[in-house]
């Protein structure tokens, strides 16, 4: 018994000791699938990079994936190997455009937020050595509200909601923010509009999820700009490069770099000094919660308001 309670000692030491420095902790999410996710965190990751910070992405889309995939990019070893203690973190990370380091997961990888005590012990590792190269770790997750998408999204410093002009986009991004909210008391979202044709439009659509959740949730929801349709952005996917990379003086890299921008004076009040700890501790405090999905959440229809 000693044993063990040395041993969980130790490790909680480790876990407080973890992050002092001031690293900005973004998670990018969205409440459906095809809003373009993953294309903002790559984006958004190499515009950062490019000017001057250091960024990390984690992809912790946990199903698919595929950042990775989506820069040209193949993965030999990811986080799992780093958990069972088979290679540290500096091992599997890719270098992408702009220095900018990737960490890979792979499919099946939920144990993420379910470890043993050897595991917790290799992700503490894993992030205290992250801890000394970044200044900014941006996190893709995956779409949907399961648990282990929630964990992720809610051990987050900074969230970004990625929305488009789809009623289910709307609905599902309202679903979202109203589990954050009642069951992790998150009460800030920075949204995103994506593919959109103008400015205007990307408003009125951001007042529609706006309109719906301050009806029914004490949360503030704060319009951070749009990626407007862009051609280039499209052929950077084909070609598996980001576009600010591809294609630095397009329209939707204009508009990357202006979010990367407005990211540096994203500091949070509520913990700017150990946003890395905080996320690494929300993670290992769920290790023996279920993964399933939660209770159904009505969507805002449901609950008598027009979000379309």
């Amino acid at each position: 018994m000693s044993g063990a309670k040395t041993g969980t000692n130790t490790l909680q030491n480790r876990r407080r000791a973890l992050g002092s420095g001031a690293i900005q902790v973004l998670a990018i999410t969205g409440g459906k699938g095809g809003v373009g996710k993953t294309s903002v965190a790559i984006n958004l990751a190499v515009a950062v990079a490019k000017s001057g910070r250091r960024v990390a992405l984690l992809d912790a889309d946990f199903g698919l994936a595929n950042v990775d995939v989506m820069l040209g990019l193949r993965a030999e070893r990811t986080i799992e190997q780093v958990l069972d203690g088979d290679c540290s973190l500096r091992d599997i990370m890719l270098s992408g455009p702009a220095g900018v380091r990737i960490i890979p997961s792979a499919s099946g990888a939920r144990r993420l937020t379910r470890l043993n005590e050897f595991e917790q012990a290799g992700l503490i590792r894993a992030f205290d050595e992250l801890s000394q190269q970044i200044d900014v770790l941006i996190v893709d997750t995956a779409a949907g509200i399961a648990d282990a998408v929630l964990r992720v999204v809610s051990a987050s410093q900074e969230i970004l909601l990625v929305l488009c002009d789809e009623p289910s986009s709307i609905t599902d991004a309202y679903a979202m923010i109203k589990v954050l909210n009642q069951d992790f008391q998150k009460v800030r979202f920075r949204v995103l509009v994506n593919k959109a044709d103008s400015e205007p439009e990307a408003r009125l659509v951001f007042e529609k999820l706006r309109g719906v959740c301050e009806r029914f949730l004490e949360v503030s929801l704060l319009f951070v700009g749009y990626i407007p349709s862009d051609p280039a952005l499209l052929q950077s996917v084909k070609k598996q490069r980001a576009v600010v990379d591809a294609s630095p003086g397009s329209a939707s890299s204009r508009a990357f770099f202006r979010l990367a921008e407005q990211l540096s004076g994203w500091r949070s009040r509520e913990r700017p000094q150990a946003a890395l700890a905080f996320f690494v501790d929300q993670l290992l405090s769920s290790e023996t919660t279920e993964l399933v999905a939660p209770p159904a959440v009505k969507s805002s229809s449901e609950e008598g308001a027009d979000a379309n």
